[in-house]
């Protein structure tokens, strides 16, 4: 199942994607945890934990940094029981605003791979939904959270 959002955000690009990137769980929604497991000096290859709460069901994912590219493109890919993501979160320079466009791609396993099969049309977009309130949560949380110190 697919599902892509996008937002402008009113702050610069390299802040976007710093704040997007290294302070998850303190504007997502669903992502309350978040452990380093293995850094890789590029990025790439950084090996992470992510706990998600959604609906009073808390999930662990084992996750990979894919791509790193400051501050234009980063890209994960977590490892769940019930599912895997691969989440691409590409960043456009507006000239002092920063467009945030975010696409993902969830594979089901076990139950949720017939649950998708069956339901993908109602599935996406309700993922299209969520992926939208995670976007303006971020949007929030940079336009709000105070500049970093030099």
């Amino acid at each position: 199942m697919r599902s892509e959002g996008s937002i402008v955000i009113d702050r610069p690009i390299e802040e976007v994607f710093h704040l997007t990137c290294d302070r998850v769980p303190e504007w997502s929604l669903v992502v309350s945890e978040e452990q380093i497991l293995e850094e890789s000096p590029d990025g790439v290859g950084t090996r992470f934990r992510t706990v998600t709460e959604d609906r009073g069901r808390r999930m662990v994912f084992d996750g990979v940094v894919t791509s790193h590219e400051p501050p234009h493109l980063s890209a994960v890919r977590l490892t769940g029981k019930d599912f895997d993501i691969e989440a691409v979160y590409m960043f456009e320079d507006l000239g002092g605003q920063t467009r945030v466009t975010q696409h993902s791609v969830v594979d089901g396993k076990g139950f949720f791979k017939v649950m998708f099969a069956l339901f993908g049309w109602a599935m996406k977009k309700a993922s299209c939904d969520a992926t939208q309130r995670e976007l303006e949560s971020l949007k929030a949380y940079c336009e709000t959270e105070p500049a970093a110190a030099p």
